[in-house]
């Protein structure tokens, strides 16, 4: 966020296509803020939590227990997220997976079949505290459904759009984008840069995460800057390779 946040602009709504975490949502102060994702599962919590926080809240709470933290409950849960119809009790699942998964990862098979494995963690944390916060933000925001594209034509003068997508890969290796059933891919990276590129002509601020890649420079061209820093990955399997990697900010304006 100390690199983001001095590179957005002011405007009155800031629209994220990639929400995420949403981690810039909760750090800004926006007057307004649209923020999609391709990841269904996560729109309908962040719903969930804004519409009746009290109640959601409350009802995710049993599932962080001593008896739902072993490797047998685990998978018992991720096969009925894999199959319920129910929103409300497929949004309680997102977040126990979420919590009790391998190393806080978020990832689904071609299929769309949820499949992280068991995370083995003593006592995972319960955030009743940061729900009940992002649900008093969240009143102020609008969570839907929707690719990038879409998402961003909506976009009007006084937006500023602020975009963090699956990353490019480093390398052939490193091409993970199963955050959602469907990936993310190259054309789809040039695609952004180019919506960025006509935002900006249309007076529309666009502020955009990568890696720092020759690809991503080159996609990224027309952009007014382009700032480089390393930062520090946690999500590798073997802890002594999770080494700085290069990332970039491209400001379109």
């Amino acid at each position: 966020m100390e690199k983001i946040q001095p590179l957005l602009p002011d405007g009155k709504r800031l629209i994220e296509p990639f929400a995420g975490s949403t981690a810039v949502f909760l750090n800004t102060n926006y007057s307004q803020y649209l923020l999609a994702d391709n990841n269904i599962d996560l729109i309908n919590l962040y719903n969930l939590l804004k519409e009746n926080s009290d109640h959601f809240i409350k009802y995710c709470q049993p599932y962080f227990s001593a008896k739902n933290n072993t490797e047998t409950a685990y998978y018992e849960f991720r096969q009925q997220f894999n199959t319920t119809r129910s929103i409300k009790k497929k949004s309680a699942l997102f977040l126990y997976l979420n919590r009790h998964g391998y190393n806080g990862l978020c990832r689904y098979n071609l299929k769309g079949g949820y499949n992280v494995p068991f995370g083995r963690y003593k006592k995972p944390y319960f955030p009743a505290n940061e729900m009940y916060t992002f649900a008093d933000k969240a009143q102020n925001a609008t969570f839907i459904h929707q690719d990038f594209v879409t998402i961003m034509q909506q976009a009007k003068k006084g937006d500023v759009i602020y975009c963090d997508p699956p990353y490019a890969p480093i390398s052939s290796s490193a091409n993970f984008t199963q955050y959602s059933a469907g990936g993310f891919t190259l054309e789809q990276q040039q695609q952004l840069a180019s919506m960025a590129s006509q935002k900006a002509a249309q007076g529309i601020p666009v502020l955009i995460s990568n890696h720092n890649t020759s690809f991503t420079l080159k996609a990224y061209e027309q952009a007014q800057t382009i700032t480089k820093f390393k930062v520090q990955r946690y999500i590798s399997c073997n802890g002594n390779k999770r080494d700085p990697a290069g990332e970039l900010l491209a400001l379109f304006v």
